[in-house]
């Protein structure tokens, strides 16, 4: 069969380009491995899709080339999406500042771009293999478990590496060598960090304890809930740092975000003298993160009064609040990773039209590429606006 554009994944960039050039008048067969589409649209933010934020902006994405990924979002922004979900009745809600969220089910979200490509005329053909991508002349051709494909063009936009049950492989990084790209490392990105030895006990200990924190590190600040797990950190703070953080590094730890602990403590000693430094931490922190504290410290003057603990002593505390210093040993890997870190390298493609430098007929759309959004809605909002760049130069 011959077909204008092929197009290999059906998520979200994938079936948002494919609905954007079925609309232009093109003839548009997406292809995917998997037995359904959207399926990591399905399990997104808890199951309700965090679908894009309205503060979405260059400096949320991380990329080798941090200016490749302007042009699309200046041409395609949140509210052109929010406008795309209103007009197809889609109830949503704002959790945090500019992120939202379906409000009832993810499943509204891939029923959306589903019936975007049926309106379109794109077909969707899933269960389907495919054996090889050649180049033909100024075509491609493709061998697949449905036979032999003749397209105008391919559009790459399988993805990346993280939650390899839902079907993600590295397919798209495969093809981007086959043709000469560069695929720069990957990793694990906003996935939950993991501890070792003492420290997992003790965040065992703690688990579904969750606070309000900022954590730094490498000149990045993120002030976010984190959330203690049997096998170390997670909540929004913690995913947020993993994207930055390198094995081996360690992360400084705020446990008071916007208080200062040593001015807390000199003021409460002045006007509660005879209150236990514990209950003072009780009062301030989950009361079991407070009471692991009093245990970790045995020596700390935990249960004495306040009036009875030096400067040096409130300093220690202090620091221990405020910079409290810990070294994951790792993440959770690729089974829990939101995105990927890394990809195909965006030195090659056009941050304009998708496709890759002297070679039209292909082009890389999405998470696939070098481009990725921090926690909020971004990679979604990044999945549209790469989607709709390439079908509109198709």
């Amino acid at each position: 069969m011959a077909v204008d554009v092929v197009i290999i994944g059906a998520g979200a960039a994938g079936l948002m380009c494919a609905a954007q050039a079925g609309y232009a008048g093109k003839r548009v067969l997406v292809l995917d491995h998997a037995n359904k589409a959207g399926k990591k649209i399905l399990m997104s933010g808890g199951g309700r899709c965090n679908f894009t934020n309205m503060d979405a902006a260059p400096g949320h994405f991380y990329s080798q080339n941090p200016h490749f990924c302007i042009s699309a979002l200046k041409r395609y922004r949140p509210e052109h999406f929010v406008e795309l979900v209103e007009r197809h009745g889609v109830e949503y809600v704002e959790k945090a500042p500019g992120q939202l969220f379906c409000a009832d089910s993810s499943k509204e979200m891939v029923r959306l771009l589903l019936t975007e490509c049926e309106w379109a005329g794109a077909e969707i053909s899933l269960s389907t293999r495919i054996d090889s991508v050649e180049r033909e002349g100024e075509s491609m051709r493709l061998e697949t478990s449905r036979g032999r494909i003749d397209a105008g063009a391919v559009v790459i936009a399988t993805g990346g590496l993280s939650i390899p049950t839902l079907g993600a492989s590295g397919f798209g990084y495969e093809i981007a060598r086959q043709f000469g790209l560069e695929v720069l490392p990957t990793r694990p990105g906003l996935v939950p960090l993991t501890l070792s030895g003492s420290w997992k006990e003790r965040a065992g200990a703690l688990s579904g304890v969750s606070l309000p924190v900022a954590v730094e590190h490498g000149g990045y600040r993120f002030e976010e809930p984190m959330l203690f797990t049997h096998r170390g950190l997670s909540g929004p703070s913690m995913l947020q740092i993993s994207s930055v953080w390198e094995p081996g590094e360690a992360l400084e730890i705020d446990l008071l975000p916007r208080c200062a602990a040593f001015d807390l403590l000199r003021e409460a000693r002045a006007s509660t003298p005879k209150r236990l430094l514990s209950s003072w931490l009780g009062e301030h922190l989950p009361k079991r993160l407070a009471q692991a504290l009093v245990e970790w410290y045995p020596q700390a003057q935990t249960q004495a009064p306040l009036a009875e603990i030096s400067n040096e002593a409130l300093e220690a505390w202090a620091e221990r609040l405020n910079r409290f210093t810990l070294k994951p040993s790792g993440t959770e890997g690729w089974r829990t990773a939101e995105v990927t870190m890394g990809g195909v390298s965006t030195d090659a493609v056009s941050s304009k039209t998708f496709e890759v430098k002297g070679m039209p007929q292909l082009r890389f759309i999405g998470e696939v590429l070098d481009v990725t959004g921090r926690l909020g809605g971004y990679n979604f909002q990044w999945a549209w606006a790469s989607g709709v760049a390439c079908a509109q130069a198709l």
